[in-house]
């Protein structure tokens, strides 16, 4: 279908858009208004800044060709940084919507949702909020900052402080990722089947078994290899690896000697390198193109945590106290 076919339906559903209409971008969750439909652009007016701007007939029609190209879907973490009420608006043709799940615009046959705003519902509930009380949160946002105010290509041209904070950084984010990484596996233990991986946007995870044995009460160990034949001096303080041996060369089953078990438990099984740098790269354009409250917010809550982790990390050399 040209795009010519799919502009005119896209007008028409403009054009009976009801007075006041609110849209919201699906990356930065700004929004916004249609305030004039014509011809070869839409005007849109940004309910926060008042600010207006056109979004041109040809842009549209890019990211109907960059849509059809990839097989009906576009990741929109590929928009350039201002593009980001074009998804929103393209939503309200019948035949495109948002996964903001996916992080995807697609086209498709069935019934589609909008981008437009119920104003008896609170914002989209994509729209970032602190997780209260996660101290991997806090640790990774430190982390970040420092990494991106130091230049990390060479670590021996760094002062010794920038080291030792970004040492403590990386060692707290690695504990508390462990622990956190521990609360969802046991939550994803009950939702996966062996040899069945579950895909998400940036790898897979799949369910699988680890056996596990430990040695019986040594005094039975030692009389059932003694009756079978090993004298006791040969395993003697019931070395692991020469019980293993002894255990080749006798007719005793594993779980004479062993106490077996089997545990679950969630690994790793593929990295979508990727899509990780795509996504990684969308939210920094983002980042360094916003300049609102929110992000002023964001900014400022960075520094009062680095402030604290200062104080945790800073110390004074024996020379100082004395002085």
């Amino acid at each position: 279908m040209p795009f010519s076919v799919s502009w005119h339906t896209l007008i028409d559903e403009l054009d009976d858009l009801s007075e006041g209409a609110e849209l919201i971008t699906p990356l930065s969750h700004d929004r916004f208004r249609i305030t004039d439909v014509q011809e070869h652009r839409v005007i849109i007016t940004f309910d926060e800044s008042g600010e207006r701007h056109p979004l041109q007939r040809e842009q549209f029609e890019t990211l109907y060709r960059r849509i059809q190209d990839s097989n009906g879907e576009f990741e929109l973490d590929r928009l350039p940084a201002d593009a980001d009420p074009y998804p929103a608006v393209l939503s309200l043709h019948p035949r495109f919507e948002i996964d903001g799940d996916r992080g995807v615009i697609v086209e498709t046959e069935g019934q589609t949702e909008t981008q437009l705003v119920d104003g008896s519902t609170p914002p989209d509930e994509s729209d970032r909020i602190e997780p209260d009380g996660l101290d991997v949160y806090s640790d990774a946002l430190l982390l970040i900052d420092a990494l991106e105010r130091h230049d990390v290509t060479d670590l021996s041209d760094l002062e010794t402080d920038a080291l030792v904070n970004i040492y403590t950084l990386c060692s707290d984010v690695q504990r508390n990722a462990n622990e956190f990484r521990q609360d969802v596996a046991d939550v994803l233990l009950d939702r996966l089947h062996h040899d069945q991986p579950v895909h998400g946007q940036y790898g897979s995870v799949q369910r699988t078994s680890r056996r596990n044995r430990s040695l019986k009460d040594e005094d039975d160990v030692l009389d059932l290899l003694e009756d079978a034949g090993i004298e006791r001096e040969r395993v003697m303080s019931l070395d692991s690896s020469k019980v293993a041996e002894a255990l080749d060369v006798t007719e005793l089953a594993e779980s004479d000697l062993y106490d077996v078990s089997e545990s679950e438990y969630v690994r790793k099984a593929e990295v979508d390198d990727d899509v990780k740098e795509s996504r990684l790269q969308g939210l920094k354009d983002r980042l360094a193109a916003s300049d609102d409250a929110e992000s002023d917010d964001l900014r400022q809550e960075i520094e009062a945590l680095e402030e604290r982790i200062d104080d945790l990390t800073s110390f004074s050399t024996g020379t100082q106290m004395q002085g």
